[in-house]
């Protein structure tokens, strides 16, 4: 073979090469380029997949009432004692007045006075327990979760801050220890059956639906409700109990006539004879 043609061939075999390897490093170019704008569209969600955003809470959609939610929100984690106790007395300020107007007689200052004290004796305690039940009882399954808090504040702390409230009532208002068990054997028993068609509905509710911060707000507003029937009921064992006293007053004042007519009918007996 001539020298030239042996050049010229080997010059052809070196583009030819020269050119698959161009081809090569494109198609692997374009091979690269395609994944990543596969994963880049995997990455970014596109206009239908994009969720729409969330409303937030409607407690937080009331206007003036979400500002108020908001300030009391921040006093209850500054200073939840504070926040309790007031707002515990306001609930049983109003209560009482509830209960006084309900029950059609004067309006009694030292009845006020002695709710607001039980009331502000109670807050500390009732916030406790309350902050308790979020923290403990907390299952994988939200429901028993809820179900068991329920059934805990049911026949725990409800009998329990019944007791408290009427014996309270019975001894600041000056009864002796045994009227004031007789108050509670008239009112605690009551008052726990009903209480069933208030507070289990109340509870469940709180706590499946409202923070922590607003559970106590939630509660205190059914329990302006609450505590008038309390006070009402309570009301009414002071009626009862006064309907005692009168019965064992006239059967005493019976028993000491008739033993005088009899120590006079022994008087005259022997004069007789």
């Amino acid at each position: 073979m001539p020298l030239t043609q042996f050049r010229t061939a080997a010059v052809r075999l070196q583009f030819r090469a020269l050119r698959q390897q161009t081809q090569l490093r494109a198609h692997s170019t374009s091979t690269n380029a395609n994944k990543t704008a596969e994963s880049a569209t995997a990455k970014t969600p596109t206009a239908s997949a994009t969720p729409s955003p969330s409303l937030p809470p409607i407690w937080q959609r009331l206007g003036p009432l979400t500002t108020a939610a908001n300030a009391y929100s921040r006093s209850q984690r500054k200073r939840p004692y504070t926040t309790q106790i007031v707002g515990a007395v306001v609930i049983y300020l109003f209560a009482d007045l509830s209960a006084q107007r309900i029950g059609g007689r004067e309006y009694e200052p030292k009845r006020t006075a002695r709710m607001l004290l039980i009331g502000f004796a109670a807050a500390v305690p009732y916030f406790h327990w309350f902050r308790f039940l979020s923290r403990n009882f907390n299952y994988a399954s939200k429901t028993l979760s809820i179900a068991t808090k329920v059934a805990l504040n049911q026949l725990c702390f409800t009998p329990t801050f019944s007791t408290y409230f009427f014996g309270a009532q019975a001894l600041l208002s000056g009864e002796s220890l045994e009227a004031t068990v007789q108050r509670i054997w008239d009112t605690v028993p009551t008052s726990w059956l009903n209480s069933f068609k208030v507070w289990p509905a109340t509870v469940a509710f709180s706590m499946a639906f409202l923070p922590f911060e607003f559970r106590s707000i939630f509660a205190g507003v059914v329990a302006v409700g609450w505590q008038t029937y309390l006070s009402y009921l309570n009301r009414q064992a002071e009626l009862l109990e006064e309907a005692r006293k009168l019965v064992k007053g006239t059967a005493d004042a019976g028993s000491i006539v008739v033993a005088a007519i009899r120590e006079r009918q022994e008087q005259q007996a022997p004069s007789a004879a």
